[in-house]
């Protein structure tokens, strides 16, 4: 079996965090996201993983290599413009066929794949798509079925008087392969706009699997944010984390006089000082050093990061190398400073 994760996007809804590291590379729990994805898939026995590719490219090309590591063979689709989501799967066309998976870049979730496999051949499907339930349908593709889960409708972002269900698109497909033949080369196309519609239109059997394990789409930071908060609470069944739990990396120091209250994850090399309060979920990177006093509240600090004496940071996310002055005291902020600096000064050169 294979599968096409889709991530050639620039990750501009996970801005200021993806100004100087592509959205599938964002740090979670201290691992690329993108490492979930392609762990999950190869735990449900999925021995190809086409990753296509677009912005920045290398970046993961370079982590992977030939993931050796990993119980899956990696294949690497580039394209040179965006394509949308069906376009890019028709450019990876080559490495496809019968029947796979398409799983978008910025899902995380414990859908099971191999009953949702089963469902799809069982029901005779061209097209299989994952359904979540939502509290609040208006801001989604909300997909209708009948009582055979057959999909009937798609209704695009509905005003609450539209709503009938409140099941939207998980961003998880089983394909057939002729539906590659649907999808022109080199084109922008969409599932969700160009595809499914059609299919629909003309009668052919596109079915939903509709299911309320753990799901969230991570791509802007509140829900980024919350997925870190939610994996390390133990809400996922990919991530062994209790929510008292304290995981210090035995290289990194911490004073004694610090005070931790988990659930924390904190990487190497980092240096926590005296009278810091750590007060989880937090998630520490390696090489941060806080200063004494600090008080960190529900919050995500990626690499070399440094916060000064006795400032507070609360439900804020702090990308790589940036540093927290003294007595400052933030809440609710996704901070990359020197990354959209870095992008600004960039700006109108050739």
């Amino acid at each position: 079996m294979k599968a096409v994760i889709l991530v050639g996007g620039e990750g501009t809804r996970l801005r200021p965090l993806t100004y100087s590291t592509v959205k599938a590379m964002v740090p979670v729990l201290n691992k690329p996201f993108i490492e979930y994805v392609v762990r999950y898939l190869s735990n449900h026995s999925i021995g190809e993983i086409i990753l296509a590719l677009g912005y920045k490219p290398d970046s993961i090309t370079d982590y992977f290599g030939g993931a050796s590591q990993l119980d899956a063979k990696l294949v690497y689709s580039v394209e040179s413009i965006p394509l949308g989501t069906a376009g890019a799967v028709k450019n990876a066309g080559q490495y496809v066929n019968d029947t796979f998976f398409v799983i978008n870049g910025d899902i995380f979730t414990d859908i099971d794949l191999t009953d949702m496999l089963d469902f799809h051949k069982n029901k005779g499907a061209k097209v299989t798509i994952a359904l979540t339930p939502v509290d609040d349908p208006t801001q989604f593709g909300v997909v209708e079925t009948n009582n055979q889960q057959r999909v009937t409708r798609f209704v695009e972002k509905p005003s609450w008087e539209q709503v009938t269900s409140n099941l939207i698109n998980a961003g998880v497909y089983i394909l057939e392969g002729e539906i590659l033949e649907r999808i022109p080369q080199g084109k922008h196309f969409m599932f969700e706009r160009d595809v499914f519609p059609q299919l629909l239109a003309e009668g052919e059997p596109v079915f939903g699997y509709a299911t309320d394990t753990y799901w969230i789409d991570m791509g802007t930071p509140e829900k980024y944010l919350q997925l870190n908060r939610d994996l390390l609470c133990g809400k996922s069944a990919q991530v062994a984390f209790q929510a008292g739990d304290i995981r210090v990396d035995k290289q990194s120091s911490v004073h004694p006089r610090a005070e931790l209250t988990g659930p924390i994850l904190m990487d190497r090399d980092c240096t926590i000082s005296k009278g810091v309060q750590l007060k989880g979920p937090v998630v520490i990177g390696s090489g941060c050093n806080i200063h004494d006093g600090a008080i960190i509240e529900s919050s995500i600090l990626w690499r070399k990061v440094g916060v000064g004496e006795h400032a507070v940071l609360k439900d804020c996310i702090v990308a790589s190398d940036n540093y927290i002055e003294n007595n400052a005291c933030i809440e609710g902020t996704a901070i990359n400073a020197l990354a959209k600096r870095q992008s600004q000064s960039t700006q109108g050169q050739v």
